[in-house]
């Protein structure tokens, strides 16, 4: 456990949510079951190993730490942290185990990424409202519709699975004219919907509480669009398993796509790397050119790049004789 007492001991004062330690990423031997995030003003610990007689002697250790380390950068505030049990026999329930340890949580809790605000639940479930790992992934977003906010008829964004509609936040914030959301989820398009107006957007976002599968004519009838992101659970069953779901999904991009338009592919898969997703659109998708893979944060950092979060990257062609510009999502 020294590594993460180490992180703890070193960690800056966090103003946004971010990933503090990651275990899971193999870098640090002994502690592969270990996450530490920061949710300000709240820390959340998780294991992904069942809790055994050991577990509580760990838990006093960290708990120690984190005070100690919370009194050199908020003397005299409180310490909220809650720690979670996700082991696998608990993950394949859907369930978790989680334990408010010191301290309080807001209601709401609103967090900050990048200037924009979050909605999230630290004390219930598997997912929070953000996902840490794709901060990278916003941020490329937020570049891109900035960049092209002058466009000539606006960026309009597709954001299929989008769960609470962070991508959407971040694209209307940056210039966006529109973004379609689209997610089976009443409760996380509901969600999305509050942090929107958390961060007074109160035009360009519709929000689809539709099987994306079943919903194929709304979607392409509001399109073209200049960005198509793709971020869906690995696996979530009666819902999406990447494996057989993913190709229906790329089927769909050209189409999809206005001339010189980019698509973002998301899979967060340990056990299906970055050729997954490459051979299945060079077979799918081939006019689809692949322009890079966004980095993750630093802190995600593993050991076997291939078992991280892949976001990559994919242009339309353009039409003969003209440039991007003016063309994304007219």
């Amino acid at each position: 456990m020294q590594p993460l007492l180490d992180a703890i001991a070193a960690m800056p004062l966090p103003t946004d949510a971010c990933r503090i330690f990651h275990g899971r990423g193999g870098r640090f031997p002994g502690c592969e079951q270990w996450t530490l995030d920061a949710y300000p003003p709240v820390w959340v610990l998780t294991s992904f190993l069942p809790a055994g007689d050991e577990t509580e002697a760990q838990l006093a250790s960290i708990g120690a730490a984190l005070a100690q380390r919370w009194e050199a950068l908020a003397p005299g505030q409180p310490l909220n942290w809650v720690f979670q049990c996700r082991n696998e026999a608990l993950r394949t329930q859907g369930r978790t185990e989680t334990r408010l340890m010191a301290g309080s949580v807001p209601d709401p809790h609103v967090v900050t990424e990048q200037g924009a605000r979050f909605k999230v639940h630290v004390l219930r479930g598997q997912n929070h409202g953000l996902f840490l790992d794709m901060a990278e992934g916003r941020r490329w977003v937020r570049d891109y519709a900035a960049a092209h906010s002058a466009d000539r008829y606006g960026l309009k964004v597709l954001n299929l699975f989008a769960y609470t509609c962070a991508f959407s936040v971040v694209a209307l914030q940056a210039g966006a004219r529109q973004v379609v959301n689209v997610d089976m989820s009443h409760g996380a398009i509901a969600i999305g919907q509050q942090n929107h107006q958390l961060n007074g957007i109160t035009t360009g976002a519709s929000f689809l509480a539709h099987d994306i599968f079943s919903s194929w004519g709304k979607i392409t009838r509001s399109g073209p669009y200049g960005v198509v992101i793709v971020d869906p659970p690995s696996y979530q069953k009666g819902s999406f398993v990447a494996t057989k779901d993913y190709a229906r999904l790329m089927r769909r991009l050209p189409d999809l796509l206005a001339p010189g338009g980019h698509a973002l592919l998301c899979l967060n898969a340990p056990e299906l790397g970055v050729d997954f997703l490459q051979s299945q659109m060079q077979e799918l998708a081939p006019e689809l050119k692949f322009v890079e893979r966004v980095a993750n944060p630093a802190v995600f950092a593993d050991v076997q790049d291939g078992r991280a979060l892949k976001v990559l990257v994919y242009q339309a062609p353009e039409l003969p004789g003209h440039s991007s510009e003016g063309s994304q999502g007219g």
